[in-house]
C-alpha cells in the first residue's frame, strides 16, 4: 500500500528526499561552520594579545626574525647576509 512508512518522502529516499547523500551534505556544512568559527576565534584572540596576524606569503619565520635582529642592530651586515644565505639554501 502507499502510505506513510520508513521510506516515505520524495522519491522514496527519506530524509528530505536525499537520504545518505543529504546527510553527508549537512555534515560537511556543519564541519565547515565549526572550522570557520574556530578560525575566527583564534584570529580574534591573536589580535587581543597584540600578535600580528600570521602571514601566509610563504616566507620563513626565521627570515623575519633575522630581519628584525638586523633592524635592531643586534647583528652586523656580514652576519645578516651570511645567515640570510644559509636560510635561503
Amino acid at each position: 500500500m502507499w502510505g506513510y512508512g520508513p521510506n516515505y518522502g520524495m522519491m522514496g529516499w527519506g530524509y528530505g528526499g536525499y537520504g545518505p547523500i543529504g546527510m553527508i551534505i549537512w555534515l560537511v556544512i556543519l564541519v565547515a561552520i565549526v572550522a570557520g568559527a574556530v578560525w575566527f576565534f583564534q584570529r580574534m584572540q591573536q589580535q587581543q594579545q597584540g600578535q600580528p596576524p600570521q602571514l601566509t606569503s610563504g616566507r620563513s619565520r626565521g627570515l623575519d626574525v633575522l630581519e628584525e635582529r638586523y633592524a635592531r642592530g643586534e647583528i652586523e651586515r656580514e652576519e645578516y647576509l651570511q645567515k640570510k644565505h644559509d636560510l635561503a639554501s
